[in-house]
């Protein structure tokens, strides 16, 4: 009877580590960020509320290494590879150097979610171990808040990031569109911060607004850009609620802490065993959101029209 005993116990305790099973007590996950901005910032609160919703929660059965990498590359790298060491449960990648950079030091071992990349394949983190949400900019819908906002405007500046193919690849889908409302896309790259200054000047010479993409180096940077721009009266046009409220006249954007949310609803499938990261296709967000400054909008005399009032929210402090 004891040893019937013992391999009824023994039998139980392999079939609770089984996927599919019953869930652990504890997970550890390893949260890398790209850099400190509030878009991001909501990302990873979301992110944190989709795994509660999902009964992770931290305090209780979840431990969260949570790690910056103040938008450099090189730390991005050394954060994920520090998770890898350490054994975490799973890695969540914020913006796309992050994601990248867990990609590729997880080497498929420890699944990878990311959050907020505008096109996973592109930034090659579609194979393996790997899903996420992408952050895909409404662009169309954007080009039309521009074009409604500014009737007689014909030239739109894009500051980005030369290492940042997320940025690449919303430009180009920018320039694909911009002939049909009657625009033509002015860029500027850059490759760290430091640069801003000088190239915001040369940028707004030659252009009637600017659009901001969700480019990290450039959005930690955005009060620069808006001080600039103020000085000489051009709409910054952001592309998402924060970017709003500091001082972007509108934006048709994203729900960032939403989109941080689904990515924990996937994350928490992925810890509990009910589905392998590679088979959870990766998803987009679609639905966008219009956000107004009506301070921003009254002083550079911008005026939304009737017919979109009615689902703007307006930001302003």
């Amino acid at each position: 009877m004891k040893r019937i005993f013992i391999a009824i116990i023994a039998s139980l305790m392999v079939l609770a580590l089984l996927p599919g099973c019953s869930p652990r007590s504890e997970y550890v996950v390893g949260i890398g960020q790209f850099g400190p901005h509030a878009s991001l910032d909501n990302c990873r609160e979301g992110f944190i509320a989709g795994l509660a919703e999902e009964g992770i929660v931290e305090g209780e059965n979840l431990t969260i290494d949570y790690q910056d990498a103040n938008f450099d590359g090189g730390t991005s790298n050394l954060i994920a590879s520090a998770f890898v060491s350490s054994k975490v449960d799973l890695i969540c990648g914020i913006a796309t150097p992050m994601a990248q950079a867990a990609y590729n030091a997880a080497e498929g071992k420890i699944p990878v979610i990311f959050t907020a990349v505008t096109d996973p394949v592109m930034a090659g983190i579609t194979e393996g171990n790997i899903t996420g949400t992408s952050d895909m900019l409404p662009v169309e819908a954007q080009l039309k808040l521009i074009r409604a906002l500014m009737p007689d405007a014909t030239k739109i500046g894009i500051m980005y990031t030369t290492s940042e193919v997320n940025s690449e690849s919303a430009i180009a889908v920018y320039e694909d569109l911009a002939d049909d409302y009657g625009f033509d896309i002015i860029t500027s790259g850059i490759s760290v911060s430091a640069d801003i200054p000088l190239a915001i000047d040369g940028l707004l010479a030659k252009v009637d607004c600017i659009t901001n993409l969700t480019d990290n180096t450039v959005v930690g940077s955005l009060p620069i850009i808006l001080e600039a721009a103020n000085e000489k009266g051009i709409p910054v046009f952001g592309s998402e609620i924060e970017q709003v409220k500091i001082g972007c006249a509108a934006a048709e954007g994203l729900e960032y802490y939403e989109l941080g949310k689904q990515t924990g609803k996937m994350a928490a499938k992925v810890l509990k065993g009910e589905a392998e990261a590679s088979d959870i296709p990766y998803e987009i967000i679609s639905e966008s959101f219009l956000y107004i400054n009506s301070t921003v909008m009254a002083e550079l005399g911008l005026t939304l029209p009737s017919d979109m009032a009615d689902r703007a929210e307006d930001v302003a402090e």
